[in-house]
């Protein structure tokens, strides 16, 4: 009854065990990160600077408004010829009528009335009242407010302590504001204004003048300038991110080349070590061998004959092995030179033409031009008998050899070595260039890793194409030389 919960326990802790060993994915945790701060700074940037550019307009706005009725105001009084009277604020209360019995009433409605049609003729006012101290509406563009005491409207009651000038923009109407009554309603933002009008002293509010304005050229303008923020906001955004995420794209490539190569250094040093242990321990023993195996074969022509060859053959075969060995684990210290492709390749084909001969394998190979490339003589050779080889062991009953010259662009060339033979699978083929791995009976599996060692030490490079049943095909691409 207790196996299977402990092989589930042992399950769940294998896989527990497992999430732990992923490794840290900097690009994704990179890509998110950034796109979370990138944004919030950018979302945060765009709403400061839209409320900084609704704030300034309507401020500036509401100046111009201020300036323009205090204007307007202290001219009409100047027209005016109505004794002690020298503001218009102490005009515009008609409840104070009595209180000059000197003065024509007739004068003072004359000159209320050329203020009060300023007002009402003001560019975008959509309602404008004018407040009595005592926060009475002793006049308005809509009727229905005359006579109408607010109370409990803050902006009012700032404006009346601070006596300055108090704006506000709204986007919606509030019903619960008994001042705000439109006779058109507006469709937009709009804007309100309280512009205090004080007495000769400048010492006491006589009225407080209340703008609602839609100024619709100034929405658009504002409209405009938030569209711009917003769209520059997300394009800055936008590009940094992407800056940053190119850089460490290409430092996370970068950081993930090196690792690997620093595990493939680690790798070949340990197997160096060990190998070269390894080999140095059984040189004597094979020569000895070897040596004990011909003196042997030479006072014996009988049965053994046969087997005494062999032991040399095999002998020889471990002896090559371990030579292949110390040599692809051997580091790369010469720099590259200038080297004859074309004489190379001959070189190596009139190496294998006895072995070509024997297996009855075509070779085709017409160079057009003669190209230098960047290489060493012996490791060029080195890396084309190793192409070669393996070519004619894939065709034991024969087929056809093809060695193509071609040049990629002005600064590479490449060099295709193709057989007609077994040919490997996918599998096979994602796997060609790891060590020790090798698809020959007997084989070691270090000769395409060399290859890939001493092109890439070049400056080169080389990639592997096959087909089961059809061939393979390889490309060494190489640097021309200056």
């Amino acid at each position: 009854m207790n196996m299977p919960t402990q092989t589930l326990q042992s399950e769940e802790g294998d896989v527990r065990l497992s999430s732990r060993k992923q490794p840290f994915n900097l690009l994704r945790w990179f890509s998110l990160i950034s796109m979370a701060v990138i944004g919030t700074v950018a979302v945060a940037l765009g709403a400061v600077s839209t409320r900084f550019v609704i704030t300034e307009s309507v401020q500036r706005d509401a100046l111009l408004t201020s300036q323009f009725i205090q204007t307007i105001a202290l001219t009409e009084v100047r027209h005016v010829s109505i004794p002690n009277v020298r503001s218009m604020g102490e005009l515009l209360d008609p409840r104070k009528d009595k209180d000059f019995p000197d003065v024509d009433p007739m004068a003072r409605a004359n000159a209320r009335g050329e203020f009060l049609d300023h007002i009402e003729h003001l560019p975008d006012v959509i309602l404008a009242n004018i407040y009595a101290p005592d926060r009475m509406v002793i006049w308005s563009t809509n009727p229905a407010l005359m006579g109408t005491t607010i109370h409990a409207d803050e902006d009012l009651e700032r404006a009346f302590a601070s006596r300055t000038a108090v704006s506000a923009s709204y986007h919606d109407v509030d019903k619960s504001r008994m001042e705000q009554k439109f006779v058109t309603p507006p469709e937009f933002i709009f804007i309100e204004n309280y512009v205090p009008l004080f007495d000769a002293d400048g010492e006491h509010v006589t009225a407080m003048v209340e703008i609602y304005k839609e100024p619709e050229d100034l929405i658009s303008r504002m409209e405009r300038g938030l569209v711009l923020i917003w769209l520059a906001t997300a394009l800055g955004g936008g590009l940094i991110y992407l800056g940053l995420y190119w850089i460490v794209r290409r430092a996370a490539i970068l950081l993930a080349a090196q690792q690997k190569q620093l595990i493939t250094n680690e790798t070949f040093v340990a197997l160096g070590e060990m190998s070269s242990a390894v080999a140095h321990s059984l040189r004597n023993p094979l020569a000895t061998i070897r040596s004990s195996a011909e003196l042997a074969l030479e006072f014996d022509n009988g049965p053994a004959h046969q087997n005494i060859n062999d032991i040399i053959g095999q002998v020889d075969r471990m002896s090559t092995w371990v030579r292949e060995l110390l040599q692809s684990l051997r580091p790369l210290t010469d720099e590259p030179e200038p080297v004859n492709l074309v004489a190379a390749v001959h070189d190596s084909l009139m190496a294998f033409e006895q072995q070509i001969a024997k297996a009855c394998v075509h070779v085709v190979f017409e160079p057009k031009d003669t190209p230098m490339v960047l290489s060493q003589q012996m490791q060029l050779t080195q890396i084309l008998n190793r192409l070669l080889a393996n070519a004619l062991e894939a065709m034991d009953q024969g087929g056809t050899l093809t060695v193509i010259l071609e040049p990629t662009d002005a600064r590479d060339v490449s060099v295709v070595v193709s057989d007609t033979g077994r040919g490997m699978s996918e599998e096979q083929r994602s796997m060609a260039f790891r060590p020790f791995f090798t698809t020959k009976q007997g084989g070691l599996g270090v000769g395409l890793v060399l290859v890939k060692r001493i092109m890439e030490r070049c400056g080169g490079t080389v990639s592997l194409d096959s087909r089961e049943g059809e061939g393979t095909s390889v490309r060494l691409s190489f640097q021309r030389s200056p």
